[in-house]
């Protein structure tokens, strides 16, 4: 089912030459007629059909089945080339797997172009933002770590917007620069086509950022930092794009118009995320309904997120904002009504489809660069690759400058060296400089923009993990956390939104507990079923951190199955005994240094009778029994057991006394003193 789907979604934006069947009829040409004999013998106006004059046992038709036999090649060439990565020793640990496969698009690039003598068929921007974007932005968004994302929204947003801003207009008005600079070969670019070009090149791609840093393992606030940059940066990006093209088309640029651009960007970014919001709660609402027919309960996932998608592109909104908010609305009220067996599917569906969606792009990336549209210009693209280091940088370490003063957790000068090394560029700017309109210099920057993508996936690619070594930037924690921790978390959270309302400050803690309050009350009610709404949050947790813990079980099987394991092979006898005499000499020793104490050993001295009560005392106490308790904690301190510091110790045999007998005021005062003593020495 899965090649079939993605056979019919990607027939029709790949730009692979499909002929007809039969070729088009020209009404000018006289058509030819043959005779057919009906019950009077008459023919006419019949047209002329070829009469086979024998059956045909073989026959081949390859025009029948073009497009989708090549949609299918394509996607088992690119999958027999991630299969083949994995499997290829020691490659993956120095290379990453997008190098690897925007090498064999190279490759199939120039025996393409050699048989043919033409360019190669090119991945077109239609294909890429409505077929093969979707499937990773939502694998992306469904499997976000929710809680870590949202500590650190106000970060990622600092970065996505003003850092997106901030490179568009340097690099713009840099290679402006660049142009005044050199007249006689970059005099035709204007100030407009230099923004619009810095508005598509400054477009970080999360395809490349994801398929890099998951094979670093770094730790959870820097991946969550670089890849929710990288992901809403997008949506700026081209929604800048869209509106430097808007103002190329424009006669004029005037004041009111930059106003009314700058009003169009917030409305394209709101717009996405109502769109998603509401698409999100439709689809949880529909999954509460999907008992009885669980098959087709993951299906509203995939339709429901993609057409928030669409929607948003065919109201001119942002389309990566929808389904992102999309996947993050529906995720905890869909697991909640469906079954573990629809979650499974949803879960394997989502990475197979974002997974060969990937790995096509890349393939068509390194099969796009084999053009005939090439054009070289050394001071521009010298100059690009410069200037998106030298902005990148100076931007992150501006922007984490300040941010780190309302941050509880800093950004460390090695997590920003990260950061700004890892804005990776991709298929995002390659679709949208095809999309530019046809002026002079148009071929320049599409080979500029495919130096830039070859420069950061090969050379940042390839030397990032080195240098996370290098730098000794904290990883991620391989074990999953424990329903206890967990739980000591959610309750953390609860006392620091109790501290907060209590201080009058409305922080981060009290409007998500506000949130979970509103949740609880209105959204879990109709959107999740009735027998799952009454389930302990404890058991929530635990069914959650289960759930977490079989996929990465699955996964961590996956990857032992790869690696080759060295024969066992079974203890020999006198190995086993050198073992038990390691054992029990350690035994010895660890008895001999903490002697073993039971409560029939401890001294039965009233004074150890526990208080009823701390507010009564005495004032007259005995000078003997204040020496007597001394003795007594020294030691307890010395030797660890009341036993060794006297001789009078009570027999195994001994009873207990009497506690309704003991006198009240003598363990109260013995106590308090010694409190008191304790702290003065």
């Amino acid at each position: 089912m899965a090649p079939l789907l993605l056979s019919l979604l990607v027939h029709t934006c790949l730009m692979v030459g499909c002929s007809t069947r039969t070729p088009p009829v020209d009404p000018s040409e006289p058509q030819p007629m043959h005779s057919s004999l009906g019950q009077n013998g008459s023919s006419e106006g019949v047209p002329l059909v070829d009469v086979p004059m024998a059956l045909g046992v073989f026959s081949v038709d390859y025009h029948h089945v073009q497009a989708p036999f090549e949609i299918v090649l394509w996607i088992m060439l690119a999958s027999l080339a991630k299969l083949g990565f994995h499997w290829s020793g020691r490659v993956p640990a120095v290379v990453p797997e997008s190098c690897l496969l925007i090498m064999v698009g190279l490759l199939v690039g120039g025996v393409i172009y050699g048989v043919r003598h033409s360019a190669p068929p090119t991945l077109s921007a239609d294909a890429f933002f409505l077929f093969l974007l979707p499937p990773i932005v939502l694998d992306a968004g469904y499997f976000l770590p929710g809680r870590l994302f949202f500590e650190n929204l106000g970060t990622i947003l600092w970065y996505a917007l003003l850092g997106t801003l901030w490179n568009v207009l340097g690099i713009g008005l840099s290679l402006y620069g660049v142009c005044l600079l050199c007249p006689s070969s970059l005099g035709d670019i204007s100030l407009l086509h230099c923004l619009l070009f810095g508005s598509l090149i400054a477009a970080v791609d999360p395809v490349a950022v994801l398929s890099v840093f998951q094979e670093m393992h770094v730790n959870e606030q820097l991946h969550i930092l670089v890849f929710g940059e990288s992901l809403l940066n997008d949506a700026v990006t081209v929604v800048l794009y869209q509106l430097f093209e808007s103002f190329l088309r424009l006669p004029s640029v005037s004041g009111l118009d930059v106003l009314l651009g700058g009003c169009r960007v917030l409305v394209v970014g709101f717009g996405g995320l109502f769109v998603g919001l509401f698409f999100g709660l439709v689809a949880a609402l529909t999954s509460r309904f999907t008992p009885r027919v669980p098959v087709i309960a993951p299906l509203f996932v995939f339709l429901y997120s993609y057409l928030s998608y669409l929607t948003s592109e065919m109201l001119h909104l942002s389309g990566i904002t929808a389904i992102v908010t999309c996947a993050v609305t529906m995720k905890q009220y869909v697991e909640a009504n469906v079954s573990e067996r629809s979650n499974s599917s949803i879960q394997y569906f989502l990475k197979m489809w974002s997974s060969v969606s990937e790995t096509l792009i890349f393939i068509f990336l390194g099969v796009s660069t084999i053009q005939d549209v090439h054009m070289w210009s050394w001071a521009f693209v010298c100059s690009t690759l410069l200037l998106c280091l030298i902005w990148r940088g100076t931007g992150v370490l501006l922007l984490t400058a300040v941010v780190n003063k309302v941050r509880r957790n800093k950004v460390t000068f090695r997590d920003q060296f990260i950061i700004a090394y890892g804005g990776l560029r991709g298929a995002i700017c390659f679709s949208l400089v095809f999309l530019i309109d046809d002026f002079p210099k148009k071929r320049l920057f599409i080979t500029t923009t495919i130096i830039v993508i070859l420069f950061t996936v090969f050379v940042q690619g390839m030397t990032i993990k080195p240098l996370v070594d290098l730098l000794d930037v904290k990883r991620k924690k391989r074990a999953l956390p424990t329903v206890s921790e967990e739980i000591h978390s959610r309750l953390i959270d609860h006392l620091l939104a109790g501290i907060e309302d209590v201080v009058g400050y409305w922080g981060q803690h009290y409007w998500k507990d506000k949130f979970e309050q509103f949740n609880t009350k209105f959204l879990r009610r109709f959107l999740i079923r009735e027998e799952q709404q009454n389930r302990s949050s404890i058991l929530r947790v635990y069914q959650e951190l289960e759930r977490r813990e079989q996929g990465a079980h699955r996964e961590t099987t996956i990857q032992a199955r790869t690696v080759p394991q060295t024969a066992s092979r079974p203890l020999l006898p006198e190995e086993m005994d050198s073992i038990r005499r390691i054992l029990s000499r350690n035994l010895h020793h660890f008895n001999s240094r903490m002697p073993a104490y039971s409560r029939h050993t401890l001294h039965q001295d009233r004074s150890l009778q526990r208080h009823r009560s701390l507010g009564e005392r005495d004032t007259q106490v005995e000078d003997a029994e204040f020496n007597e308790l001394h003795i007594l904690r020294s030691g307890l301190r010395r030797s660890h057991t009341v036993c060794a510091i006297s001789p009078s110790c009570a027999s195994l045999d001994s009873p207990l006394p009497d506690l309704q007998t003991a006198p009240k005021h003598g363990p109260k005062k013995h106590l308090s003193f010694d409190i008191e003593n304790e702290k003065n020495n």
